[in-house]
């Protein structure tokens, strides 16, 4: 593709977002979950058209991971603009190559039984075959797709922002956070490696899955190898499900969605209790314990609409729910730029006990 081309080769001397206007700096930790993070992708292109904010570190799991480096990559490239455009390209090939397109009736406006049909009977087969034998020779369009677009070496020698990309190794069950100089073509499907659908990716002797398993997204490495004190987290699974499940299906999809969040509600509520700690201290003798106190946290996710989607709308990448998805996260992230830009380095914009309980 000549846009991609474009973008993987572009100018040597990447734009350098000059001092003056970096009046508020954060991090951002982007969560996985498929198709959905067409979400993240508004958010980030809001974000990155406003120059007021400058983005130092980016932590990551499947499609957040993806977010991450295809934004990095194209900052590198040809900085806010190339981000902008880089992400761009990245989902309009998303959302016109035809292996992904397994379900593209999943979305409130464009439902189809007969689609949702077809999409549960092959995730109900590979409960009982695995992907070695659903899918013998290894297809994973994202590979082509990323290795076209991203200039790994570049970004490893050139990449500006702090990356961390999660895994999860398979033989551990641990999470693994890979930074900018260990970035590749691997790492990025690793992190996004559904167990169910793709063989797990061979790291350094070491097979690995999709990081939202075990960090969806990592919040640590932003706290403790980050210098901004302030974290943005963008959010796509809903916080709270309004109706128990009661068919076996349902109970099926809750389940998963519970273990692809666990363990970010589990990192968020450590941090928020030795934050708690730290304030309520009368010195801080150490780093971290200032670290903490000076620790902001923000948060951007549609409650209402992700409460909606089924979760097997994750597959559905029709180019109209993808633009859907695109559309929400901008408006979203422009009411929150709205609404929360003043607190950004002074206070957290929401209640970190009232997402936890």
């Amino acid at each position: 593709m000549e846009t991609t081309t474009l973008l993987k080769n572009s100018s040597p001397h990447p734009e350098v977002l000059p001092p003056q206007r970096r009046h508020k700096v954060i991090s951002l930790a982007l969560q996985g979950g498929g198709s959905h993070g067409a979400f993240t992708w508004g958010v980030l292109d809001r974000l990155l058209e406003d120059e007021r904010i400058t983005l130092e570190g980016i932590s990551g799991a499947s499609a957040g991971a993806l977010n991450a480096v295809v934004l990095a990559n194209g900052l590198v490239a040809g900085g806010r603009d190339g981000a902008r455009e880089a992400l761009k390209v990245f989902w309009e090939n998303i959302s016109t190559k035809e292996p992904f397109t397994l379900l593209q009736g999943s979305s409130p406006a464009n439902s189809s039984g007969s689609q949702l049909a077809v999409t549960r009977a092959f995730l109900f087969w590979s409960r009982f075959y695995s992907p070695y034998q659903l899918n013998p020779f290894n297809l994973h369009p994202l590979r082509d797709i990323l290795s076209r677009q991203i200039d790994f070496e570049r970004l490893r020698a050139e990449c500006k922002l702090s990356l961390f990309i999660a895994a999860t190794a398979v033989e551990t069950g641990m999470p693994r956070l890979f930074r900018n100089n260990e970035l590749t073509l691997d790492v990025l499907l690793a992190s996004s490696c559904l167990p169910q659908l793709h063989h797990s990716v061979q790291i350094e002797g070491g097979a690995y899955w999709d990081g939202g398993l075990t960090a969806n997204p990592p919040i640590r490495p932003l706290l403790y190898k980050c210098a901004a004190d302030d974290i943005l987290v963008v959010l796509l699974n809903p916080i709270r499900r309004s109706h128990t499940p009661a068919t076996a299906d349902a109970i099926f999809d809750r389940m998963t969605e519970i273990s692809f969040t666990s363990a970010f509600y589990a990192e968020l509520q450590g941090i928020a209790m030795a934050k708690q700690e730290a304030e309520d201290g009368k010195f801080s003798f150490g780093s971290l314990e200032r670290r903490l106190k000076r620790l902001k946290m923000h948060l951007i996710d549609s409650q209402e609409l992700m409460s909606e989607l089924e979760p097997l709308s994750k597959l559905d990448t029709h180019a109209s729910f993808i633009k859907a998805l695109y559309q929400e996260g901008r408006a979203s992230a422009h009411a929150w730029l709205e609404r929360n830009y003043q607190c950004i380095g002074v206070r957290s914009s929401f209640a970190l006990a009232e997402h936890l309980y």
